[in-house]
């Protein structure tokens, strides 16, 4: 389709001839970061040394056997060189094949997050007043208290009474102070960043991707992720076309939210969360977009069939993308990279989308399936015929014995019972 042409001539601005040591090529950059969601690896050092393992992904990079691919150092430069712009071009492209394959309607948006863990660690966290460390800090707020010279156990004893002190507003990381302090999913206090989609619920292509802090609320993320996805959808679709309904969780129900949506003239299918009876008191532009999109999601068949589109098209590349593709945890800092990185990421999962179209299959473990299943028929319909083409060496098959005749009990060649397990057909995850 071209890829490396483009790629190649939006790469240029940021090469020149003749002065340094022989840089990557646009083209090969490019497709070793969707490498990493191909193959499922986690970081640059890992896709480096895939690179160098593998004769097809070699032939895949266009990389000669005497070639060496490479380093992960050579990879992270180039990742840091090329800016955010040229990759959000190259995340368009790709989502421009899709619509040029009927896979991207741009009607209804689904919005969901995640956290990823950041490549911090919470020891070295310090103050944003002072600088000092945490262990410094509790130190000298233990010694205030009384304790003179505080062994390790009595620090962490003492430090397990004291409320709120973990707060963003305090405490910062001196080498990546675009990690926050967040609890994740597994209950664990880390350090993270809050990625989010913004997923065509019609096709399950995901048409926006935004790297935000893992402190701000779900109702203060979506609208940078919104922005970025109704650009998208502008940039790929034809004019006119453009986003005209929003889903999302409860997260993302406020009255403000609401309200901001009927204004811009967006059908809302956000859960409500139960807050109980409410007072409306003063607030009857609040009160009309709550009932409205409440009307939608309880009322309407369309709201409730949209709703379980979000469990299975929103939840379902958080899995793709993070657990299978390899990036629950980042390995860069700072927002503009780990950006970088996903944009191409999601780059990978859209092509994995592509690709399933073109065989007109679901999935590949669907196609699998199919794969058995055809080739079980083809067995049966083989030993459904073999009585009508049986040679004269064969014997004679029977399904039982027939009493009225006088037949004593079939021989043990004369009862054969065929079996076909056929697999069925899965969606596949």
């Amino acid at each position: 389709m071209g890829f490396g042409t483009f790629v190649e001539a939006q790469g240029a601005p940021f090469y020149a001839d003749g002065i340094g040591r022989p840089s990557l090529a646009p083209g090969r950059y490019f497709r070793l970061l969707l490498l990493g969601n191909f193959a499922g690896l986690d970081s640059e050092r890992a896709i480096a040394w895939r690179a160098a393992d593998a004769l097809s992904i070699r032939q895949f990079l266009d990389f000669a056997l005497h070639e060496a691919p490479p380093d992960h150092s050579t990879l992270s430069r180039t990742r840091r060189l090329i800016d955010v712009e040229t990759h959000e071009a190259v995340f368009t492209w790709v989502l421009q094949r899709l619509a040029d394959a009927h896979r991207v309607e741009g009607h209804t948006i689904g919005i969901d997050a995640t956290t990823l863990e950041a490549n911090a660690a919470m020891r070295s966290i310090v103050r944003r007043d002072t600088g000092d460390a945490y262990e410094a800090w509790l130190t000298r707020l233990a010694a205030a208290s009384g304790i003179a010279t505080p062994t390790r156990a009595e620090l962490a004893r003492f430090d397990r009474k004291r409320k709120k002190k973990g707060s963003n507003d305090d405490w910062t990381h001196p080498h990546d102070p675009d990690a926050k302090i967040t609890k994740m999913k597994d209950g664990r206090t880390h350090l993270a960043h809050t990625v989010e989609h913004a997923v065509d619920l019609e096709t399950g292509a995901i048409v926006g991707v935004t790297v935000q802090d893992a402190d701000a609320g779900d109702t203060t993320t979506m609208v940078e992720t919104l922005i970025t996805a109704a650009a998208q959808v502008e940039a790929v679709l034809p004019a006119g076309v453009g986003v005209a309904e929003v889903v999302g969780d409860k997260g993302y129900h406020s009255n403000e939210t609401m309200i901001a949506f009927r204004a811009l003239g967006l059908r809302s299918y956000v859960s409500e969360p139960d807050r109980g009876r409410r007072n409306w008191k003063g607030k009857g532009a609040a009160q009309q977009a709550v009932y409205a999109n409440r009307r939608r999601i309880r009322g309407g068949t369309r709201g409730q069939r949209l709703l379980r589109q979000r469990g299975e098209r929103l939840e379902r590349p958080n899995a793709h993308l993070y657990e299978t593709g390899g990036m629950r945890r980042v390995f860069l800092r700072g927002h503009p990279n780990s950006l970088k990185r996903l944009l191409l990421q999601v780059c990978g999962a859209n092509l994995g989308l592509l690709m399933r179209q073109l065989p007109s299959v679901g999935t590949p473990r669907s196609l699998q399936g199919r794969a058995v299943a055809l080739v079980a028929v083809l067995i049966g319909l083989l030993s459904a015929s073999w009585g009508r083409v049986r040679p004269s060496w064969a014997p004679e098959l029977t399904d039982a014995p027939n009493p009225s005749s006088g037949d004593a009990a079939p021989r043990q060649h004369d009862h054969v019972i065929l079996k076909l397990r056929i697999a069925p057909s899965t969606t596949g995850c």
